[in-house]
C-alpha cells in the first residue's frame, strides 16, 4: 500500500520534469534556429553584392565615395566605418575614466551614499531612451559646440559625447561588479603593509580588476557601435571622413537607416545596404570573442 502510494506521488514530479526538458529544449532550439536564419539572411544579402552584382570588396571596403545612384554607381564604405569607429572608441575613451570614478566612488570611498545616490541615477541612466539622448544632444551638445568650435557644431565629437552618456551606465555596472566582488583579503594584506587607500586602489584594486574594466569597455563600444538613431541625429550624416572632430560625417547604421526605406529589395543599391549590415554584424562577432577572450583573463 505503500509503495503504490509513492508511485502516486512520483508520476506527477515525473511529469513536470519531462515538461520542463521538453520546454527547455524547445526554446534552446528555437534561440539556436532563430540566430542562424538571422547570420545566414544577412550574410547572403549582403555577400549578393559581391556574388551578384559584381561590387568589388576592396573598393567597398576602401572606397572615399559613396554614391549608389551615380554614373558610375560607387559604393566605397570607408566613411561609414571609420565614423562608426571613430565615434564609438572616443565615446569610450571619454566613459570609461567616469565609470572608473564612480564605481570607486560607491564601493570603496563611500558605499552608503553611491547605493542610495548614484547607483539608481546609473541605472535611470540606462533606462533612457536613445531618441531623448539624440534630441538633447541636438538641442545642447550641437549648439554648444556651435559656439565654442568653428563648424556647425555637428560631428564626430557630438556624436561621441551622445554616446558617452549611453554607454556610462554599462561600464560603470561592470566595474562596480568588479571591485565589488574583488577579495578583501587583497585589501586587507596591501593596509596591512602600510598603503594607504589610493595606494591600495591604484595599486591594487584596478590592476586586479583590469580584466573586468576592459570587458566593460568592450561591452560600451559594442553598444556604441551599433547605435543609430542618437547618433544620427547629431552626427550630420555627411558621407565622407572628416579632417576634424567638428566636421559632419556618418556611420554605418546611419547610412542603412536613411537609405534602407529608399531602395527596392534585390537592387544593388540594396545588397549595398545589407552589405554594411553584414560588416556591422562581423564586428560584433569580433566584439563578442574579445570579452570572451578577456573574460578567461579573470583571475580574482
Amino acid at each position: 500500500m505503500k509503495k503504490s502510494n509513492d508511485r502516486e506521488v512520483a508520476t506527477p514530479h515525473l511529469a513536470e520534469e519531462w515538461v520542463g526538458k521538453v520546454y527547455t529544449f524547445i526554446c534552446i532550439l528555437f534561440l539556436i534556429i532563430t540566430i542562424f536564419s538571422m547570420v545566414y539572411f544577412v550574410a547572403s544579402k549582403g555577400l549578393s553584392t559581391f556574388i551578384v552584382n559584381g561590387v568589388n570588396v576592396k573598393d567597398l571596403l576602401t572606397g572615399l565615395k559613396w554614391k549608389p545612384d551615380g554614373e558610375p554607381a560607387l559604393f566605397g564604405a570607408l566613411p561609414f566605418i571609420f565614423g562608426s569607429f571613430s565615434t564609438s572608441i572616443l565615446a569610450a575613451i571619454i566613459a570609461a575614466p567616469l565609470g572608473f570614478c564612480a564605481a570607486v566612488f560607491m564601493i570603496e570611498l563611500s558605499p552608503k551614499l553611491g547605493r542610495t545616490f548614484m547607483q539608481p541615477v546609473i541605472e535611470l541612466l540606462a533606462g533612457i531612451p536613445s531618441v531623448v539622448y539624440g534630441f538633447v544632444g541636438l538641442s545642447v551638445i550641437v549648439p554648444l559646440f556651435r559656439n565654442l568650435f568653428p563648424g556647425q557644431g555637428v560631428g564626430i565629437a557630438a556624436g561621441a559625447l551622445v554616446l558617452a552618456f549611453m554607454i556610462l551606465p554599462t561600464i560603470t555596472t561592470i566595474a562596480t561588479d568588479a571591485l565589488a566582488s574583488l577579495p578583501a583579503g587583497l585589501k586587507e594584506g596591501s593596509y596591512a603593509l602600510g598603503a594607504t587607500r589610493w595606494q591600495t586602489i591604484y595599486r591594487i584594486v584596478l590592476p586586479t580588476t583590469l580584466p573586468a574594466q576592459m570587458t566593460g569597455i568592450v561591452l560600451g563600444i559594442a553598444r556604441a557601435f551599433g547605435e543609430a538613431l542618437a547618433v544620427q541625429m547629431v552626427i550630420g550624416n555627411a558621407p565622407h571622413i572628416p579632417h576634424s572632430l567638428f566636421e559632419s560625417t556618418s556611420t554605418l547604421t546611419s547610412a542603412i537607416t536613411l537609405s534602407m526605406g529608399n531602395t527596392a529589395m534585390g537592387s544593388v543599391q540594396n545588397n549595398a545596404l545589407w552589405s554594411l549590415a553584414l560588416i556591422l554584424m562581423l564586428m560584433t562577432f569580433v566584439f563578442v570573442f574579445i570579452i570572451r577572450w578577456l573574460e578567461g583573463r579573470k583571475k580574482l
